[in-house]
């Protein structure tokens, strides 16, 4: 991976496109997966008033509620499962990716004023004049205890201004992801602030580099999550077994 990060690199001149460009082809071999997983998502969520509906039916009947769950599936040729593995088999690349560019040396470079080794943190203490110990890191307490002591350093904010709005990109990607994920489910709406929220944190002391291909990475899965919404909205409703559904004798 990192081989093919440096080859690119000598192509386009820039570790910041390199990044870019890895991230497409990444997107690109993984395409077929992700569009399953999206696929399989909207399926369910198609489905999710009718399960809704049977979970009311047979809030006291757990072996008939997932008898009627698994015919309802059948019925409209959903797999439950095929929205995960297509994960799973990600995961590896993903993990790997990351390592890659955690530990890649991109030499003091920037792209577009975001500094690819230094995190939202790292540039934010540089800015306020704080240093960290060998063999330390720069945490986020530390950062906050340094704008305390010293707000004017945040005047600086060519140092980590690019850094800070790289991070604010991601959180609304990330928001706008999951708000698109949860239409019609009221049960995911506090995912839609909890993910921002979490991802926000995470991306603090990830190097520049890292965010980089995660905005790329998440700005493309918007673009697809869309087209895959826009194509499944043209289909005809999903089936609702036993439209009106009531128990039989043998019930």
């Amino acid at each position: 991976m990192y081989g093919l990060l440096s080859t690119i690199h000598n192509f386009v001149g820039s570790w910041g496109l390199a990044v870019i460009v890895l991230t497409l082809l990444v997107r690109l071999l993984l395409h077929p997966l992700n569009h399953k997983q999206l696929v399989s998502m909207q399926k369910m969520q198609k489905l999710q008033p009718r399960i809704k509906m049977l979970q009311e039916k047979y809030k006291d009947d757990k072996e008939g509620l997932s008898r009627e769950t698994m015919a309802l599936y059948k019925e409209n040729k959903v797999n439950p499962a095929a929205g995960c593995l297509p994960l799973l088999v990600q995961l590896p690349i993903l993990i790997l990716l990351f390592r890659v560019l955690m530990n890649s040396d991109f030499g003091g470079a920037s792209f577009l004023g975001i500094t690819l080794e230094g995190s939202v943190l790292t540039t934010m203490a540089e800015a306020l004049g704080v240093v960290a110990a060998e063999g330390t890191n720069i945490g986020f307490m530390t950062v906050v205890k340094a704008i305390m002591a010293n707000p004017s350093g945040l005047a600086s904010f060519g140092l980590y201004g690019p850094n800070l709005l790289l991070l604010g990109l991601i959180i609304f990607v990330t928001w706008y992801q999951q708000r698109m994920s949860s239409t019609g489910n009221p049960q995911m709406a506090m995912m839609n602030w909890f993910m921002p929220v979490f991802m926000g944190f995470i991306c603090l002391s990830l190097p520049g580099g890292v965010m980089l291909y995660w905005g790329a990475s998440s700005f493309i899965g918007v673009g697809q999550q869309w087209w895959v919404l826009h194509k499944t909205s043209q289909e005809g409703k999903p089936t609702l077994y036993k439209d009106n559904p009531t128990k039989s004798k043998e019930d």
